[in-house]
């Protein structure tokens, strides 16, 4: 196993002339035996980051450490690290227990140790019976599995993971998730993950780092990211349904602040002592953030409700998602969502009214982005 530490690591591409920076002064820990997932949109810098860790992309500036030692000079087989891809890449013509047993074999490992760990690997990816087929005769979740499989038996130090759910469908990749996490429990090995899709990250992941435009905007627990988002773009990202932002303006008025959405009578009350930081930052524009797990239809609550607001709209969607209702609401000019119960019945151009706890309300910078209170 092995501790990464990435420090001011930069990559830049040059083509025809024109330098595009793909990942800018990146800082980031992975400490050993941890699994973090690398997240972010297509085009972030997360599959440059991981190139260059395993050493198939050269590093336009900074340093990689592999348990305190610098492997900017050191090639991929140096450097230990086993790769799995989206694609499955595995030799059409083998068996699958060929597949699995050829790194071990151009490394000279003996047969029978070979046929052993084989075995034994086969066993943790639950993939014993198939070991006599080949991969044209097994389903993509199979294949992934022996995928996964064939760079796991190297023993790698760091087990690298680049997309490898994209050609599953959702049924399996459900599986896959835990099959993963298992494993990783089981092995105890430092594993990066790199994804698109948060559902995934937040499942495996013990810290997630969220990259957008080059640059990590946050590393942390999925907690971390849901409830103490940096700016408005993790808010954004992370959650389903994304998060409702309105533009608003402080309004000072009464026994604490209030946040008034702009152009609208809508107001959003805050928790007292983010009240006293808004009030004490000395700025008039911000960007209310909620989330719609956050906004829950009058008379829905148990018990007391928290202390908070309320917000009047018009419904103008229902959607029935299975387990949950989304509903599409508007209010003076806003559109926004909140999550109902799977049997909520409301119908277009419905009345409703949603309350919500002042300590889920997000304050953001209207300028910087950059969460406030």
């Amino acid at each position: 196993m092995a501790a990464i530490r990435l420090t001011q690591v930069n990559k830049i591409y040059r083509s025809r002339g024109h330098a595009v920076h793909a990942v800018k002064d990146l800082d980031l820990t992975v400490e050993d035996g941890e699994f973090v997932a690398i997240l972010g949109p297509s085009g972030c810098g997360k599959t440059s980051t991981l190139r260059m860790i395993v050493g198939l992309e050269d590093i336009t500036g900074g340093d990689i450490f592999f348990d305190g030692q610098r492997v900017n000079d050191l090639d991929p087989q140096a450097r230990n690290v086993a790769m799995a891809f989206e694609t499955y890449a595995l030799y059409p013509n083998f068996t699958i227990e060929e597949n699995l047993s050829f790194p071990l074999e151009v490394r000279g490992v003996p047969a029978a140790e070979r046929r052993k760990k084989v075995h034994d690997l086969a066993a943790l990816l639950r993939i014993e019976d198939i070991l006599g087929q080949k991969p044209a005769a097994l389903s993509g979740g199979q294949q992934q599995r022996v995928s996964l499989g064939r760079a796991l038996i190297r023993d790698p130090a760091v087990f690298i993971l680049d997309e490898v759910m994209s050609h599953i469908d959702a049924h399996l990749k459900f599986q896959m998730l835990f099959e993963l996490k298992r494993i990783h429990r089981e092995l105890g090995k430092t594993m990066i993950y790199v994804t698109h899709d948060q559902v995934e990250a937040l499942a495996l992941a013990d810290r997630v780092a969220v990259m957008s435009n080059a640059t990590l905007q946050q590393v942390g627990t999925r907690n971390q990211l849901y409830h103490e988002p940096v700016n408005v773009f993790v808010a954004d990202f992370i959650g389903e349904p994304p998060t409702n932002f309105f533009p608003a303006e402080l309004d000072p008025a009464g026994d604490q602040p209030v946040l008034r959405a702009k152009n609208a009578a809508l107001t959003f009350s805050v928790a007292a002592e983010r009240g006293q930081r808004l009030a004490a930052s000395g700025q008039r524009d911000f960007v209310v953030g909620l989330r719609p797990q956050n906004l829950r239809l009058d008379g829905t609550e148990v018990g007391e409700p928290p202390p908070g607001g309320t917000l009047t709209a018009e419904v103008a969607i229902n959607e029935y998602v299975g387990e949950r209702t989304v509903l599409t609401l508007v209010a003076d000019g806003h559109r926004f969502r909140a999550q109902a119960h799977a049997e909520t019945t409301l119908g277009r151009g419905e009345q409703v009214r949603l309350r919500y706890a002042s300590s889920d309300v997000m304050v953001f910078d209207a300028k910087t982005e950059a969460l406030v209170a």
